[in-house]
C-alpha cells in the first residue's frame, strides 16, 4: 500500500512547517516537516526540499508498514504512516498497537494502545493527544 493524501495533510497539519532547525520537544534537532535525520543545528531549507523530505520520510514509514503484510483499509494504514512518523519504526515495531493489529485490525481496544504515546520526556503534550485522537479518528473511520 501507499499513504494517500490524507496521511500527507495529517502529517503536515500536526507537524507543521519550520524552514529552519529547531529542537523538538523531546531534544532532537528538526525541520521541514518533522525531518529528524541528520538535521544540523544551522540548516535552513527551502519549501521543495521540505516537500521531498517529507516525500522521502513517508517512503521510508511505508517500507516500515508494509514489511508486516497487515490486512488493512486506506484510513487505517494512512493513520498509521502518521503514527509512525512520528514515534518511529523501532517504537512502532515493539508497540502493543503492533501486536493487537497482527490479532485483528479492527479491536476497539486499538485505540487505548494509541493513546498511550502521547508523552515526550515524561510528560503528556496537549498535542501529541490530539493527534493521536486524530489518528484514532481516521483509523477507526470507514471510506
Amino acid at each position: 500500500m501507499k499513504a494517500s493524501p490524507q496521511a500527507y495533510n495529517l502529517i503536515r497539519e500536526f507537524e507543521g512547517l519550520l524552514l529552519a532547525a529547531y529542537r523538538c520537544p523531546s531534544g532532537i534537532w528538526t525541520v521541514g516537516y518533522g525531518h529528524t535525520s541528520n538535521v544540523p543545528p544551522d540548516a535552513v531549507i527551502t519549501q521543495l526540499q521540505a516537500n521531498l523530505l517529507l516525500q522521502e520520510d513517508v517512503a521510508q514509514c511505508e517500507r516500515t508498514l508494509n514489511r508486516y503484510n497487515l490486512a488493512l483499509t486506506q484510513n487505517m494504514y494512512d493513520a498509521l504512516i502518521s503514527f509512525i512518523f512520528n514515534v518511529g519504526a523501532g517504537n512502532f515495531h515493539r508497540s502493543a498497537l503492533l501486536s493487537k493489529i497482527k490479532v485483528n485490525p479492527y479491536d476497539s481496544t486499538i485505540s487505548d494502545e494509541f493513546l498511550k504515546w502521547i508523552h515526550s520526556r515524561g510528560k503528556p503534550l496537549a498535542g501529541l493527544q490530539r493527534r493521536r485522537m486524530a489518528e484514532i479518528k481516521l483509523y477507526f473511520s470507514t471510506q
